[in-house]
């Protein structure tokens, strides 16, 4: 069975090195060359009490986080552990002129109830999702309390918070030749800032540091989200309904996956399958030109890199393409982001799940060609 983050140390060690990083005395890595001022391997996992908001089943590769091996089932032990047990209060804005004390009319700040810090600026109509809800949410949307939460944890000093639990069904790619079974999982995820939905998405990893690419079937809805209004803990039962069919949609993943690792998939066709993905025009700047040929460089050493696990094949590709998105890529991370927050906030945001798909339906046409 594929468990990423037993695997996750040995693999993204030879795809770091391949990639030209250089392993840190901390056990990070930082690129060289065209990425040498990223940071590899640092989730910006959410400190704000001292110790990383993060709880996982299994040892993650970053060696942050409280480890319960096999997981646990219990829902107010999981927010505990995972730094998430705080609620969320609304606290009308305030401000001072020369002195005189106003509010704010139809704005609020919402608060962390254990820290008193601020999270957001929302209006009046904003409903706080508290964690606890949503996550016990996950429970039922597999209709069994008998579940094992994987991972949980927050981000951005608690802005984002996110709970991922194990599907029932599993996954098994090329049965009889790769056999590479893949564990589905169930991430929720929540925010107090005002700035984004409330979500669940279906995912063949664990969120915590891992490769998260989402089902990039055509028909497929792997994510679902409700904003946060006064209506939106009634649309939990439309999740349920949504997301229920989502996970059935496991055996065409399975099928497409099996293709792809059926596959044989040259080199020189991988590289075209990056031009397609990452075009670039002939009148380029040179510093484009130059990104991009370096671009293919880190690629091709992460694709021999998998090849050395599922062949030369087209799922190979897809599996380096992925790792590229989730974990070398470059990131800009926006005025309030470090580098580690701004890559971790996207693999829980889907930020390149666009591209990710892209990528699923270029090597799928090499498999019917």
């Amino acid at each position: 069975m594929t468990d990423v983050n037993t695997q996750f140390n040995e693999q993204r060690a030879r795809q770091f090195e391949g990639a030209g990083a250089v392993r840190q005395a901390n056990g990070t890595w930082r690129g060289s060359g065209w990425d040498s001022g990223e940071v590899l391997g640092r989730d910006g996992l959410d400190t704000t009490t001292g110790k990383a908001a993060l709880y996982t089943s299994t040892p993650a590769w970053h060696g942050l986080g409280e480890v319960i091996p096999g997981g646990i089932s219990e829902i107010d032990k999981v927010l505990d552990l995972g730094g998430i047990a705080y609620g969320v209060d609304k606290r009308v804005v305030r401000y001072s002129v020369e002195g005189e004390s106003r509010t704010f009319a139809e704005r609020f700040v919402t608060v962390r109830d254990d820290t008193g810090d601020a999270l957001g600026v929302v209006s009046d109509k904003y409903q706080v999702i508290q964690n606890r809800h949503l996550f016990t949410f996950l429970e039922d949307l597999v209709g069994t309390t008998d579940v094992v939460f994987e991972s949980a944890g927050a981000l951005r000093g608690g802005r984002r918070v996110f709970v991922t639990m194990r599907v029932p069904e599993t996954v098994v790619i090329d049965r009889g030749g790769l056999d590479d079974e893949i564990v589905l999982f169930i991430a929720a995820i929540n925010s107090h800032d005002g700035r984004s939905l409330a979500e669940t998405v279906v995912t063949p990893w664990r969120v915590v540091c891992a490769n998260t690419e989402r089902f990039a079937l055509r028909d497929a809805r792997a994510r679902w989200g409700i904003r946060h209004t006064s209506g939106a803990l009634a649309r939990l039962e439309e999740a349920r309904r949504t997301l229920g069919l989502t996970v059935k949609y496991a055996g065409t993943f399975a099928e497409e996956e099996t293709a792809l690792a059926r596959t044989d998939l040259a080199v020189d066709e991988f590289h075209k399958v990056i031009a397609d993905l990452w075009p670039v025009d002939e009148d380029a700047p040179v510093r484009t030109v130059n990104a991009a040929e370096r671009r293919v460089e880190t690629l091709d050493a992460m694709f021999r890199s998998e090849n050395e696990r599922a062949g030369r094949t087209a799922y190979a590709a897809e599996r380096a393409l992925t790792d590229y998105l989730d974990h070398i890529a470059p990131r800009r991370p926006g005025k309030t982001m470090t580098e580690e927050v701004a890559r971790a906030t996207a693999l829980l945001e889907g930020t390149d799940d666009d591209t990710k798909t892209r990528a699923h339906r270029r090597l799928m046409t090499l498999v019917r060609r």
